[in-house]
């Protein structure tokens, strides 16, 4: 044994503090967003059966959500809005209606949460009665007739005051022609989180029940991205760099940590991971029936975003990581 040489790498694991010293890789507060589902009507607060904890809100119960929001001090919201089926149609108007749901609720949380960062979430398919991201029309549906109305759907939400607009819609140009319709109308200023890779998934199941958004024909892969494909991600990411995004979403984040550490690597703006419904539902799901340490996955899942690449991670277990933070000393 006298001869025998190795590292010695345990040396840096020896205590908490030691593991403390070197630690890497950290999550903070200041990394999450929350997503928030407002719905139409009054009065109402409805558990999403596939998502505990997740709920649907009127606008008349926001303020209980937002204080808590506030409270436990997660600086940013994205919102979806969740319309009466009798209101949808088939260009999905109310998505850019002024008085529209995430309009509305932009409205109320800038007024009484003034601090706080809005992140629209802009695509028509909550508001559309076919359920799709764009114009159909015979059962295409169409990249450039549906441009237009994303691009007024911007322009509303950034009129009500929403810091960030977010296109979900994943048409061909839609960075371009929010970044034009924006600018014209004056904003300027009011940055675009695309979401540049966004994968045709199965995680995004609970999510559609919590929207109320799924297709009614078809499914969404000729707009949204083969999950077999890596270099895909690249030339769209590429395409919206250069029509003007300011941060680049992947969509889903778990299945895909390769690819937003390719993204991370390539293009030099802030990435966001999109911790996705079924991701969150899982793990839930798991912990519920005991067979988890939910804290302990949910924060290892998460790190392993930041990790991947990850600057900023939008998750629905915002409010149980603020509180573990909490718990933890603000940082783990």
């Amino acid at each position: 044994m006298k001869d025998l040489f190795f590292r010695r790498h345990r040396r840096l694991r020896s205590s908490a503090n030691m593991r403390a010293l070197v630690r890497e890789t950290y999550l903070h507060k200041e990394d999450l967003i929350y997503p928030i589902f407002i719905i139409d009507g009054e009065n109402v607060k409805n558990e999403i059966g596939s998502m505990p904890g997740i709920y649907q809100l009127s606008l008349d119960n926001l303020m209980e959500e937002m204080t808590e929001v506030a409270n436990l001090g997660i600086k940013s919201v994205i919102l979806f809005g969740v319309p009466f089926e009798h209101d949808k149609d088939e260009h999905g108007t109310g998505a850019f209606h002024h008085n529209g749901l995430v309009q509305e609720a932009t409205r109320f949380i800038k007024k009484h949460f003034p601090d706080i960062l809005v992140i629209a979430d802009t695509c028509l398919c909550e508001y559309t009665s076919h359920g799709h991201c764009g114009v159909v029309e015979g059962g295409t549906i169409l990249n450039d007739a549906s441009l237009d109305l994303l691009a007024k759907t911007a322009i509303s939400q950034a009129e009500a005051g929403a810091d960030i607009i977010a296109p979900s819609n994943m048409m061909d140009g839609f960075v371009a022609a929010i970044r034009a319709g924006l600018d014209e109308a004056g904003y300027e200023d009011i940055p675009i989180m695309s979401y540049a890779v966004k994968y045709a998934s199965a995680f995004y199941g609970p999510f559609r029940d919590a929207a109320n958004g799924a297709p009614q024909f078809g499914d969404r892969k000729t707009y949204q991205m083969d999950p077999a494909n890596r270099l895909e991600a690249f030339r769209e990411a590429e395409s919206d760099v250069e029509e003007g995004a300011d941060f680049l979403i992947i969509k889903p984040a778990l299945s895909y940590l390769d690819i937003m550490r390719d993204v991370k690597n390539n293009f030099n703006l802030p990435v966001v991971a999109y911790n996705v419904s079924g991701e969150y539902s899982m793990i839930k799901a798991a912990a519920n029936n005991g067979w988890i340490d939910e804290k302990a996955i949910v924060m290892e899942t998460l790190l392993s975003m930041k990790r991947a690449g990850a600057d900023l991670i939008i998750t629905y277990a915002s409010k149980d990581v603020a509180r573990w933070l909490d718990e933890e000393g603000k940082e783990v």
